[in-house]
């Protein structure tokens, strides 16, 4: 093998190896930006109608997030299976408050303060199977769905609660449909 021959192939060769670093370092930015900033989500059902549709695809991140009420929050139910679709509810209330919902004029109030929802597509008048006020335990929260007559979430004592350790992040980008690109709120 004569010089240029040699040279030819240590050339090939060092190309290979910087495509090589590159994907590698590209694959590892994906997987620590999907671990720590951000992870994809997406909306099944219409529990959050008209704030998501079915089909949306978000963004969510959890990176120094502590829980606020009215944030949307994504929340594995405690019994599900790993290739179920995590719940996409609205956070109503915190640790400490007292949740009331007059389900006859479908006024919800937090701690006796009536609260302003333009983002529910109707009032809420289905009661699940909660009864009286409820005070929401230290660490949890009270979470419901924007379309609330047609919502599982914090009413029932099938979700109930949930641990503020269980939320994998809050929504913080709608992705699609790209006509609705945008920060959800």
């Amino acid at each position: 093998m004569n010089y240029e021959e040699k040279a030819k192939r240590d050339h090939w060769a060092n190309e290979a190896m910087e495509y090589a670093e590159l994907i590698v370092g590209t694959i590892a930015v994906v997987i620590l930006v999907f671990t720590f900033l951000v992870r994809p989500a997406t909306v099944n059902g219409i529990s959050m109608y008209p704030t998501l549709e079915d089909g949306d695809r978000l963004l969510i991140s959890k990176l120094f997030y502590t829980p606020k009420q009215g944030d949307i929050v994504v929340i594995p139910h405690p019994n599900m299976t790993p290739d179920e679709p995590a719940l996409i509810k609205r956070v109503i209330a915190l640790g400490g408050q007292t949740v009331d919902i007059d389900f006859d004029t479908g006024e919800v109030r937090v701690d006796g303060v009536l609260l302003d929802e333009p983002y529910i597509n109707e009032l809420t008048h289905e009661a699940e199977d909660m009864t009286g006020p409820v005070v929401v335990p230290e660490g949890q929260v009270f979470v419901m769905g924007d379309n609330r007559n047609h919502s599982g979430d914090s009413r029932s004592s099938v979700y109930g609660t949930f641990d503020e350790d269980y939320i994998l992040g809050k929504c913080v980008l709608r992705m699609s449909p790209f006509g609705k690109f945008g920060r959800v709120k």
